[in-house]
């Protein structure tokens, strides 16, 4: 090892250990990624980097191959690369080879994640009713307010300014981000992550009209029920039933700013992008994906495994799974980019007309 390499192993154990960072080797990363190491074995990594901004220390990864040209380039010490990747130049970083890149860097993330956490117990200011039951390590940070009959399970972390209406129940190893609102009677699966300003289980939005044209409130008498293992982002309002649940199905991700209206039910494994609007009463199946500012009309049923595009809009039920839909209303992925290469020369395809009416007018002279 050159000299200078092994003076900046020496600075940055320094830098861990004052910052609290893992101290992990190449050889170790190599390990817990299950790749093949090709290089310097002991390389102390105190971060990820991107591949264009790599700096001595960090690692990186190449999973696009738009990006190869920075591997050449790079001043990381690591780089994380798939076994099909095959260098057409020199490479001074030290190479961890894994069969699937974004797998990987999912779990290098995790080991260098430093976000602050809530310590279990309960803060001096925080507010928890005297029937509420908390399980072990259970952290309830500042000024959260924890109502009656609330149950809230082991490892849960309650992060400042977070409020859990009367009967609510929080699974085991959930994390609720600061201002969030879970409104009365509904139901935290295990492993769920809430992140900041989302509200789960206000009223869903049920008005009917009276006889003398005024709208009049329908009472909201459901709850949400959110299953294990779901993530939603932050500013999503999940509104709750007016009878039964408002289901949001095991694995779920919803992204920031979604609203799902009552008794809507998202299927197992769905992902759903920012600003999508789904009407009261829609069941989405699984395993769908849904693009960013979608909106879904009330009442409507989404076979399992359809992906919707970014924009488009949907009125009526889609029956066949594993649809790939597009536009306003949406159609078939297909068909629409084929209509679309029409859509666009409407404007030449209309002056032609003119202009063939024109001659017919002429001829007939």
């Amino acid at each position: 090892m050159p000299a200078n390499e092994g003076c900046f192993n020496v600075i940055n154990r320094f830098y861990c250990v004052i910052f609290a960072i893992p101290m992990i080797t190449t050889s170790q990363i190599s390990q817990i990624l299950q790749g093949e190491l090709k290089g310097d074995p002991n390389i102390v990594i105190s971060g990820p980097s991107r591949i264009e901004e790599g700096s001595e220390g960090t690692i990186s990864f190449l999973a696009n191959p738009k990006y190869e040209s920075f591997i050449y380039e790079t001043e990381a010490s690591a780089v994380v690369v798939s076994k099909d990747f095959t260098p057409s130049q020199p490479i001074k970083a030290t190479l961890i080879v894994v069969d699937d890149v974004y797998q990987s860097l999912g779990k290098l993330l995790g080991l260098y994640n430093h976000q602050a956490e809530v310590k279990p117990g309960i803060a001096d200011s925080a507010v928890v009713a005297q029937t509420a039951k908390l399980g072990n390590n259970v952290g309830i940070d500042h000024q959260s307010v924890i109502g009656e009959n609330c149950e809230i399970g082991e490892g849960s972390l309650i992060f400042p300014h977070v409020f859990l209406g009367n009967g609510v129940v929080v699974g085991k190893n959930c994390k609720i981000y600061s201002g969030v609102k879970i409104y009365h009677q509904c139901r935290i699966g295990n492993n769920v992550v809430i992140h900041a300003n989302t509200v789960i289980g206000s009223d869903g939005f049920g008005f009917s009209k009276d006889e003398n044209g005024e709208y009049k409130k329908i009472p909201q008498n459901g709850n949400v029920v959110i299953e294990d293992d779901v993530e939603i982002g932050s500013n999503t309002v999940i509104d709750r039933a007016s009878i039964g649940s408002t289901i949001i199905r095991k694995g779920v991700k919803l992204d920031n700013l979604i609203q799902i209206g009552h008794n809507v039910e998202i299927g197992e494994n769905t992902v759903i992008a920012a600003q999508v609007g789904i009407a009261g009463s829609t069941k989405v199946g699984k395993n769908c994906i849904i693009g960013g500012q979608v909106g879904l009309a009330g009442h409507i049923q989404i076979a399992d495994g359809t992906m919707i595009q970014a924009k488009s809009g949907l009125s009526s039920s889609v029956k066949d799974e594993n649809s790939k839909l597009y536009g306003y209303p949406a159609l078939e992925y297909g068909h629409y980019l084929k209509s679309y290469a029409y859509f666009k020369k409407l404007p030449e395809m209309a002056e032609k007309l003119r202009l063939l009416e024109k001659t017919i007018e002429n001829l007939t002279k």
